[in-house]
């Protein structure tokens, strides 16, 4: 096909490039990598007609393949049909025969050599006119600036793009009202979509009064291309206004003609204002109120703007430059992320000790009062919390499951938090046109390995470069016999588990079930446990290395997470909120009943190295507290308010005790050895970064964590939020 340079592709929204191996949908880039566009390949290369499971074994999987073939192409084919948004029972594009193969039943157009279908076109204010925000597009030449060019260009948005087609295909949405009830409503359709493209580090949006445009901070490889940027929604075009990478937290003044911003240079913090269109900045005078952190808000008159001034909030008046402080914070607290609500009456804020968690989100009166406490957070809190539109519920982010999403509480009543999006910070939502903008970040993932002698200083390494250009995995996990180590990796186009010598090498994929992890090793390192995604909830599977299909040990539709292996093998202990509450529970490993081991709660569990107890994070959330229980049952306990994991998975069993790593609140974080027997906790190494996974040889000479290769954020859209 390509001989004649034919191998351009369309059908439907889509465009496919086989020579490049890239797919489009409406120019918006999908990941499908690996196998999933081999077949699709495959398909298109003969469209309505027959092409056997025999001639895709025949061409995709090799003679000795490490994982059953069915279980291989049947997650492969349902990776595809996700990217396509199709599905088996009502197919557009691949049709099922059964127990013979598949069928490419959609239109196909091709095309002729660099001739790719153009952008669509994008809404353009009139020649001359001047938008409600206040920016004439005549006034200042606009430009699409220049692109950074880095290893992150390759990341492509298709699990964006999967969620916004699940959303937007659903009309009879559930949404939550401000009282925290679900409540069912016909309303327009969700749409999820990119503001900013992949190949920008774009977050902190900030939405003008109209709702028709958004600033941003934006991260360039040089200096003088960072600093705060406006862009107008369904145009590709943004105007710079300022030149620091050292500039953030912009926000609009009602009248849509100028923007706030803070700028942290050579620790002296300022606030300034710079026109919308372009032009000279100035700084405000705070009284000598230094703001410590950079979010801002101006009020809805326009004669305010709020500010976190030392440890308090405080407002500053524009008409005469005075300060007043709003907040009086207890001791080692802060005050911080100021909204003023659409009339100016209150404040929603956010307060942080310097102690730790919780931290909490309160509100109050822009006049002064005293502050009310609208929900606490056992996490940390990412961005500033935000008003939604009709003024009775709070929009914020938290890290409570150990990566940031987005979460909806009623500021009216006290009632528990809903969370409604799981890649979300810095949320922004519009006064105006039911826009939500958030930030959503990136990152690639690599093993790290760390030896710790016992005298000298730990050294690191590189152990495997790449696992995923996703922010999931890697879960690494060495053998008990330290010949082998397990992780998860999409390399292949789905997050399956891999396994590799114990150095990294020779890595072959173990499992072909799609949405694959936290793998655990048998005690006599010849199989794996794992949990995967089922059509409802998740599931425990077994795989063994000599090959074959994945055994699934839990026959039920709940949600069934992190499982591990008792030390003689025979129990298999997981996490479950089948009883609305997480608890560990544990299943026989060749199946059978589950039977429940926690109930005060109860999530990620390992067994101790002498199986004699069970011991367990708390709860899924970040610094989970660790516990125990006797493998035969008993009293839970706590086994040391010291020993806090940043993350339920950042802690490992070795023969000497638990392996935490721990943020030391100043420098770099720790890895520390906490000792049953002495009950005494000493410090192994440093980290340079806080990891997400950790695990360790049974000795405790080596461990490998997680640590993030290439890093980029970008600006995402939801269209009819309410």
């Amino acid at each position: 096909m390509t001989a004649n340079g034919d191998h351009q592709v369309r059908f439907g929204p889509y465009s496919v490039d086989l020579h490049t191996h890239e797919v489009r949908k409406d120019s918006i880039k999908m990941r499908l990598v690996g196998q999933p566009f081999e077949i699709l390949s495959v398909l298109l290369s003969r469209p309505g007609e027959l092409v056997t499971r025999e001639e895709l074994r025949a061409r995709l999987w090799a003679g000795d393949t490490f994982v059953g073939f069915d279980h291989g192409l049947n997650a492969a084919v349902n990776k595809l049909r996700d990217v396509l948004c199709d599905s088996a029972e009502n197919p557009r594009y691949i049709e099922t025969l059964p127990r013979r193969g598949y069928r490419f039943i959609g239109k196909v157009e091709r095309q002729r050599g660099n001739e790719l279908p153009p952008e669509p076109n994008q809404p353009s204010d009139p020649p001359g006119s001047v938008s409600s925000s206040g920016i004439s597009p005549a006034d200042i030449p606009v430009t699409t600036g220049p692109r950074d060019s880095r290893l992150w260009h390759a990341y492509a948005t298709g699990a964006i793009a999967l969620l916004a087609l699940f959303l937007g295909g659903a009309f009879l949405l559930k949404t939550v009202s401000s009282h925290g009830k679900n409540i069912e409503t016909v309303a327009k359709p969700v749409r999820i979509m990119p503001f900013t493209g992949p190949a920008d580090t774009a977050g902190e949006p900030a939405f003008s009064a109209d709702g028709t445009s958004i600033a941003f901070s934006r991260e360039a490889s040089k200096p003088e291309d960072s600093g705060i940027f406006l862009q107008r929604i369904g145009s590709s075009q943004f105007r710079q206004l300022t030149r620091s990478e050292h500039d953030c937290c912009p926000a609009w003044s009602p009248d849509g003609r100028s923007n706030a911003f803070s700028r942290f240079l050579d620790q002296e913090p300022g606030m300034y204002i710079i026109p919308a269109a372009g032009g000279p900045e100035w700084r405000l005078d705070t009284k000598g109120v230094a703001p410590k952190i950079g979010r801002v808000d101006w009020s809805p008159d326009g004669k305010t703007i709020a500010f976190s001034g030392g440890a308090s909030l405080s407002l500053l008046s524009l008409e005469n430059s005075e300060v007043r402080r709003l907040t009086t914070p207890p001791p080692m607290a802060q005050d911080w992320g100021p909204s003023f609500s659409s009339d100016g009456k209150k404040i929603l804020f956010a307060r942080s000790s310097e102690m730790g968690f919780p931290e909490q989100i309160m509100t109050i009166p822009a006049a002064g009062g005293d502050p009310t406490v609208v929900t606490t957070e056992a996490a940390r809190l990412r961005g500033s919390p935000r008003w939604s539109s009709d003024g009775r519920s709070a929009i914020f982010s938290s890290d409570r499951g150990g990566k940031p999403a987005l979460w909806r509480v009623s500021v009216e009543a006290r009632e528990a938090a809903v969370q409604f999006n799981d890649s979300g910070s810095h949320p922004a939502v519009s006064r105006s046109g039911d826009w939500l903008a958030y930030q959503r970040e990136t990152r690639s993932l690599t093993v790290w390995q760390m030896d710790l002698p016992v005298h000298g200083k730990p050294e690191s390494r590189v152990l495997v470069p790449l696992t995923s250009q996703t922010d999931q995995g890697p879960g690494p996990q060495f053998s008990p016999d330290g010949k082998k180590l397990a992780f998860m990796s999409d390399r292949s186009g789905t997050m399956e588990i891999w396994v590799s010598d114990r150095d990294g090498s020779n890595a072959v994929q173990l499992s072909a079930v799609g949405n694959a992890g936290t793998p655990r090793w048998s005690p006599d390192s010849q199989s794996i446990v794992f949990d995967a995604n089922r059509r409802n909830g998740a599931g425990i599977y077994v795989i063994s290395l000599r090959g074959g299909a994945p055994r699934l040990l839990t026959q039920d539709e709940y949600e069934n997470r992190c499982p591990s292996w008792s030390q003689d093998g025979k129990w298999i202990y997981f996490a479950s909120s089948r009883t609305r509450n997480w608890q560990v529970w544990k299943v026989p490993s060749d199946g059978g009943t589950p039977v429940q081991v926690t109930k005060l709660g109860g999530h990620a569990a390992f067994a101790s190295a002498d199986g004699k107890f069970v011991y367990y994070a708390k709860t899924p959330y970040a610094n989970p507290e660790i516990w125990q229980v006797p493998a035969n049952g008993g009293r839970e306990s706590l086994i040391s308010a010291r020993v806090r994991p940043p993350t339920w998975a950042s802690w490992s069993v070795i023969e000497a005790g638990i392996l935490f790593a721990e943020s030391s609140g100043k420098g770099a974080p720790v890895l520390n050895l906490f000792d049953p027997t002495s009950r005494r906790i000493r410090t192994m190494g440093t980290l340079d970064i806080v990891p997400f996974w950790l695990t360790a040889t049974r000795d405790g000479k080596t461990v490998a964590f997680d640590k993030p290769g290439w890093h980029q954020a970008q600006i995402m859209l939801i269209e009819n939020f309410h």
